[in-house]
Order: C-alpha cells, then sequence, then structure tokens
C-alpha cells in the first residue's frame, strides 16, 4: 500500500511527496558499518580517533605556551562541524577534514578595553603553532600568512585545524572573535547551545545526519572558494526548514530530506538575509548575487532530484537518482544488479534479454607482461595495475543506450586517503587504476532516454603484493642501441 509522505510526517503547507523506498541506502541504525550514504560521508573511526589525538595534543600546549606568551588565562573550545556532530569527508582527495578549535584570551571587561589588541591576539596564536610545529608528531605545514579570522595548521592523514582567536570575558561570558579587521562579535557557544537547544536527543540525531547530507551535496556542486555556501549557513537553513515539519523523527531519511529541501527552497526565494539565531543583525550570508541565484538554483535542482527518486518504482531507480546529487558516495543495493529492470524496460518500450558481459583487463605498470583478465569481476590484482573496461558485445543493447561508468571505493585505505570514488567516462570503455587494498566496485550503468534500465557492478579486488618491474636486458648497452644490419 502506498503512502504519501506527507500523510506520515509533514506539515499541510509542505505538499505531497510520493513515499521514498531508498531509506536503507541513507541509514541504518542496527548497521553503522554498512556501505550508507551516512558511513560514506562520514569519518572512519580511525579518522575521528586520530583527529581528537591532534586536536588534544595541540590544545594542551598552547594552553600552557599563549598563558606563557600572553600573560593571560587561556581556555580552549572546540567548535563546528566537528563540534557539532556533522563533519562530512571532502568531496575528493585533495581536500581536507576541517576542524576548528577556538583560543580563549581571558580578562575582565570588553576586548576594546584590554591588555592586548585583536592583532596581538592572532600573534601570539600564530607564534605559538610555529612553536608547536618544530617538535610535533604529524605536522605538515602552518599556513602563513594566517588567515583573516584564523590561523590554520595542516596534519597529515588530510585534515587540517582552524585556530581562531578570541577575547573572553569570564564574569559576563561574552567572547569576540580577533580579526584582521579588529574585534568582530561572534560566539560560537552560543549557536552550538542554540542548536542543542532546538531538538530532543532523538531528533538531534536526525538533524545531524541531514545537515551532513545537505553539505555533502554543496562540497560536490560548488568548489570551496568558488561560491559554496558556508557550513554555518547550512546548518542554520536545515535546522530552521526540519524544525517547521512534524513527526521528522519517524519518518526515514529520504522521505525527511525531500520534505527539508522544499522548505529550504521556498525559504531562499524569500530573500538574502540568513540571520544568525543568535544575532538576529548578522547576515550569515557571503555569497554574491551571481552566486546566490547558483544556490537557488541547485537547491531547486536537488528537490526535483528527491522528488523523482522518492517516486522511484525500484530502490536501483531510486539510488540511481540519488546519484545525480550525492556522485559515488550514494551506494548501490547490495543485490545482484546486473539484473534488468524490467519496470523502466516496459515503460520505455525497450527489448533487451541479457546485458552484454564485460572484459575486465588489468596489467601492472611496472611489467606489462603480468596481466589478469575475467568477466564481469577481476582479482584478486595488485596495486599499481591499470585496468581496462570493455563492453563486450555493445551491439547487443538497444539502439540510442548510452553507458556511463562509476568506481565507488570501499576500505580503509581507500578512506584514509579520502577517495571513495568518482564519476568514470561515458563510452562502451574505460580504464581505470589499482591503488588500495579491498574491494572495491567499477559500477556500468545503462542507459536509454536517460533513464537507467540496468547497472552490471564490477568488483575489483586488490591486495597488497608488490609488482617487481620488468627484469632489465642483460645484454650489453651498445647492443641494445644498434640497429639490425
Amino acid at each position: 500500500m502506498a503512502l504519501s509522505c506527507a500523510a506520515l510526517f509533514l506539515s499541510p503547507d509542505i505538499g505531497a511527496l510520493e513515499m521514498g523506498i531508498a531509506a536503507s541506502l541513507f541509514f541504518r541504525s542496527n548497521d553503522r558499518e554498512a556501505q550508507t550514504l551516512e558511513r560514506r560521508i562520514s569519518p572512519s573511526s580511525e579518522q575521528f580517533d586520530l583527529q581528537r589525538e591532534r586536536w588534544n595534543e595541540l590544545a594542551e600546549y598552547l594552553t600552557a605556551a599563549l598563558k606563557d606568551a600572553s600573560g593571560c588565562q587561556i581556555r580552549t573550545w572546540l567548535q563546528g562541524s566537528y563540534k557539532f556532530g556533522t563533519q562530512v569527508r571532502p568531496p575528493d582527495k585533495f581536500e581536507e577534514f576541517d576542524i576548528d578549535l577556538g583560543i580563549y584570551y581571558c580578562w575582565q571587561g570588553q576586548a576594546e578595553k584590554g591588555q592586548h589588541s585583536a592583532s596581538d591576539l592572532k600573534a601570539f596564536s600564530q607564534d605559538g603553532l610555529q612553536s608547536y610545529a618544530k617538535s610535533a608528531e604529524g605536522v605538515l605545514e602552518v599556513v602563513s600568512p594566517p588567515k583573516t579570522r584564523c590561523s590554520r595548521i595542516r596534519y597529515s592523514g588530510n585534515f587540517h585545524i582552524d585556530i581562531p582567536s578570541y577575547h573572553l570575558d569570564p564574569a559576563m561570558d561574552e567572547r569576540t572573535l580577533a580579526s584582521d579587521q579588529g574585534w568582530e562579535i561572534s560566539d560560537p557557544k552560543a549557536i552550538y547551545i542554540w542548536f542543542k537547544d532546538k531538538f530532543d536527543e532523538t531528533m538531534r540525531a536526525v538533524a545531524r545526519r541531514q545537515i551532513k547530507y545537505l553539505k555533502c551535496w554543496a562540497a560536490l556542486r560548488w568548489k570551496l572558494d568558488e561560491g559554496r555556501p558556508s557550513s554555518i549557513v547550512l546548518t542554520v537553513l536545515a535546522v530552521e526548514a526540519l524544525s517547521q515539519l512534524s513527526d521528522v523523527s519517524t519518518a526515514s531519511d529520504d522521505e525527511t530530506l525531500a520534505a527539508m529541501l522544499k522548505t529550504i527552497s521556498s525559504r531562499l526565494n524569500r530573500g538574502t538575509n540568513i540571520r544568525n539565531p543568535i544575532n538576529p543583525g548578522e547576515n550569515l550570508n557571503r555569497l554574491t548575487d551571481k552566486q546566490w541565484t547558483s544556490f537557488i538554483e541547485g537547491v531547486d535542482h536537488f528537490f526535483g532530484i528527491a522528488q523523482d527518486a522518492c517516486s522511484a518504482n525500484s530502490e536501483l531507480e531510486a539510488a540511481d537518482l540519488w546519484t545525480k546529487a550525492f556522485k559515488h558516495f550514494f551506494p548501490l543495493p547490495a543485490v545482484d544488479t546486473s539484473n534488468l529492470n524490467e519496470a523502466l524496460l516496459k515503460s520505455n518500450a525497450l527489448t533487451v534479454t541479457a546485458l552484454p558481459d564485460v572484459i575486465v583487463t588489468a596489467v601492472a605498470r611496472k611489467n606489462q607482461n603480468i596481466r589478469y583478465q575475467d568477466i564481469n569481476k577481476i582479482g584478486p590484482i595488485p596495486k599499481d595495475c591499470n585496468i581496462i573496461f570493455q563492453i563486450k558485445d555493445p551491439l547487443s543493447l538497444p539502439v540510442g543506450t548510452t553507458v556511463e561508468w562509476f568506481v565507488r571505493n570501499e576500505g580503509s585505505e581507500a578512506e584514509d586517503q579520502n577517495d571513495l570514488g568518482h564519476e568514470g567516462a561515458v563510452g562502451y570503455n574505460t580504464t581505470e587504476s589499482s591503488a588500495y587494498v579491498g574491494t572495491h566496485f567499477m559500477d556500468c550503468v545503462f542507459r536509454n532516454s536517460g533513464r537507467a534500465f540496468a547497472v552490471r557492478r564490477i568488483p575489483v579486488k586488490v591486495n597488497g603484493n608488490y609488482v617487481p618491474p620488468r627484469n632489465p636486458s642483460t645484454k650489453p648497452a651498445y647492443t641494445r642501441l644498434a640497429g639490425r644490419r
């Protein structure tokens, strides 16, 4: 029996959506290690532990060092996405996890009347980081010059810690941020308390996941310095939208996301001012007019994807639609997806009796004499191989069929490098490489008129074996250089 999302949890002004069927691909409370969207966009437990170890060590060092340098009592406060529990995996291996560790220089009264200026605090923090980096483990660099509102220290393991510096009046519990422009009103503790008080514990967990989905989508759509909405803007929009929906805690994540996007879309079209919930006079939106327009268009497109996915006829069709928003992060169903989607074939009037096979060939880069070949799978193979995927009989496909390739990586090595996959080529063949130990997947998507009618999942098993380079020739150099007579 089909029920609409509205019948389950939406307030009357939201409108009806068909019930989504991909809930288990978003989140499973009883299996946190399953390849769900929430799992794939979150740091692994090993990454989380490493980050915690690093910021704890840094906080301890700076508390003592900056007290000596400034003569002030020093406090620290972990803030931002790590504190909120909404940290997401970077969109690719060239970006880093972000952690925010606030440093608070304490004196009584207003910041302007203290013994140090905003520039003094920034200089103390920058000098403290540089001193720490000389002997600390895992540090790649201290970014110099510092950023406008913080210093940054980068670590191996694909993450950095931003260090904003604040004045804190302990008696009044008031905070002021030190920036290149002087003192700025900013209170990260107050906005965290606002977030905690907005929902009960159960609903807060739902909100965290929805914020992460929104942040992942934004990171995939816009580059960091090319109009990506800030984390705090996305957080405020998500929280305000979820607050307008009823019974969200009992709905599935795909349904909730669709409803939240509809609410956010309506909100964005009412104006560009995103008020700071604990300082209503501050507009959190820093986007240009052009970027704001792009943001609105992006949310509307995202909502359209969500509508289509929630009304899909099968879990596979829904997964394919959600992949338009989340790309390689969105998992495919853990079933034999070499089967044809009969409903889509019928609706598109297509005749396909069986999918063509995919020939998979792996060739070691350092020794091309070492080759592996199989049908619809490959492995175990060593690292550092070129892997060629080729449709065996493309002429058997219906006229107008296109073939798309998606790499979906799994396992600790891929996670450590923040490389869980990417979109591949479009065509009857493509080439990838083996880089991480584990079982990964090349997903071959067959489309007609833009709609997927089948997916063939090709497991790629990679082991840690080393392939020695091809033995050099034992002939003297002059015999290799001379031509035949």
